[in-house]
């Protein structure tokens, strides 16, 4: 599993946060901070903690068009993928 997936959930969803605003776009950064930690832990997250994070980019992304809403699905596919590699469910 790689980090490098995590980062780019990071990323995709700054670049979502820059197009959002007010309330959505709060909880983008905040997402992508999460993230960001996320992936310069030395243990990295387990099932629970990503489907958190992933359940709520679904639900962003229900809510969303154009670039916000690419941004936020391309973010959601990363973590979907570094889920593949952790052990578990």
């Amino acid at each position: 599993m790689s980090r490098e997936e995590l980062q780019a959930a990071s990323d995709e969803l700054r670049k979502a946060s820059e197009l959002a605003d007010g309330d959505r776009q709060e909880r983008l950064y905040e997402h992508s901070n999460q993230i960001a930690e996320l992936a310069d832990r030395e243990k990295g997250p387990d099932h629970g903690r990503l489907d958190r994070h992933m359940n709520a980019l679904y639900e962003i992304a229900g809510d969303t068009e154009g670039d916000l809403h690419d941004h936020v699905v391309a973010a959601r596919e990363h973590l979907k993928e570094y889920r593949k590699g952790v052990a578990g469910i």
